[in-house]
């Protein structure tokens, strides 16, 4: 049996791990140049560090890549797990963990530009905060007295409101606050505008919008500033940007959406002769029921004359009253007095009869005791010697008991 010298040859030279892995990193970045890849998102992460950290896959194969926050700054979308995606970037190792990895530092979504997956995520989160909903659009003033209006002074946009009003409703104030409707600057001039128009007292509504253009020359409606301007302002809002088949995010944050800027003109002023016309109608409505009221009161005052008597006939016939009440009070006034007269006499008799006085004037006298003064009501309270004094009807003597006899 013989064996196999598995030993390395004295002359073979030995690589450490670092040293492999830098040798494999090196080859790839030696041979393997840029590289477009094709692949689906999955396990898509984004720590503090704000770089993107996801896996690019197919149905065979996946491998790791990372977007620094350097190059995903300028993306226009967010990625999620699941999107198809293009990317351009370099095959490297990540040495510490021997990672095969590759660095990406452009991406744009397959099948879907960039910038209109950015719109419609845009339009989902707004969506999913309420910003859209229903609930929170206010309604338009139907006179309103200082209308501000935020758009370019060299577009058609602002002749065309401005002939609107000046043709439907001549007196309304117009503040006009210009700005920029496309380009980078275009969305913070915007929001400066509507911040500006909603400190002035008269404004009633505001109108943002601009003429008709591309999807590129309306994207400044597209922001989302933009559309917390518009859901944040103060007054209504009606947004009119570009033509009707032009649906911005501005038009979804706006309290009301018009058309076209000609439309938007119509929308907020009504015609001069419709609101003249009203003013006659509910004229001739205040007319008619204040006539109506006071041919009421006539009527009912004219009853009234008729149920009303002449006074003096009240008066006579209460003075005729008032004296036949006092006569009848001084009779039942002296039948009160006499019935009193008569009670008292009788009580009178009836106190006389149990008075002692009336006793002693039927030959009765009181007998006391001296010197206590105690009245004696019976012999054997006295003795032989007693002085008492006898009370008669009238008049009084002292006596001197002799002598004393029991009943």
């Amino acid at each position: 049996m013989s064996m196999v010298n598995s030993s390395p040859p004295v002359s073979a030279p030995f690589l450490s791990v670092t040293e492999l892995t830098q040798l494999i990193r090196q080859t790839l970045e030696a041979h393997i140049d840029t590289v477009w890849v094709v692949g689906e998102i999955s396990n898509f992460r984004v720590p503090s560090s704000g770089h993107f950290y996801f896996i690019l896959k197919d149905e065979g194969a996946q491998i790791a890549a990372v977007m620094f926050k350097g190059a995903n700054r300028g993306l226009a979308f967010t990625p999620h797990d699941g999107l198809r995606v293009l990317v351009r970037g370099h095959i490297s190792l990540y040495e510490p963990r021997g990672n095969l990895q590759l660095y990406v530092d452009f991406m744009e979504p397959m099948g879907v530009g960039s910038i209109q997956l950015a719109l419609e995520q845009l339009k989902q989160r707004l969506q999913a905060e309420g910003l859209f909903a229903a609930e929170r659009k206010r309604p338009l003033p139907s006179l309103p007295r200082c209308i501000g209006i935020v758009t370019a002074l060299s577009g058609a946009a602002i002749r065309d409101i401005l002939t609107v009003l000046q043709r439907r409703f001549p007196y309304v104030r117009v503040v006009v606050r210009p700005v920029r409707v496309q380009g980078k600057e275009a969305p913070l001039e915007i929001v400066a505008a509507l911040e500006d128009l909603q400190q002035l007292p008269d404004i009633d509504v505001v109108i943002v919008g601009r003429g008709g253009g591309s999807k590129e020359d309306l994207w400044a409606f597209n922001d989302e500033r933009v559309a917390r301007a518009i859901s944040g302002c103060r007054v209504p809002v009606v947004s009119a940007v570009g033509h009707e088949i032009d649906l911005t995010i501005a038009d979804l944050a706006a309290d009301v959406r018009a058309p076209t800027p000609t439309a938007a003109a119509t929308l907020v002023v009504p015609e001069l002769a419709e609101v003249l016309n009203r003013i006659e109608q509910q004229r001739r409505l205040l007319v008619t029921a204040f006539t109506r009221v006071v041919e009421l009161y006539r009527q009912r005052l004219k009853q009234l004359a008729q149920r009303l008597r002449d006074p003096r006939h009240t008066v006579e016939n209460l003075r005729l009253r008032l004296d036949e009440l006092a006569e009848r009070a001084q009779l039942a006034m002296a039948r009160r007095l006499e019935y009193g007269r008569q009670r008292l006499r009788a009580l009178a008799d009836r106190l006389t009869a149990l008075s002692p006085l009336a006793v002693l004037d039927r030959g009765y006298a009181i007998v006391k005791h001296r010197p206590s003064g105690q009245i004696i009501r019976d012999a054997r309270g006295l003795a032989a010697g007693d002085i008492v004094e006898m009370q008669f009807a009238r008049g009084r003597a002292a006596a001197l008991v002799r002598e004393t006899e029991d009943p």
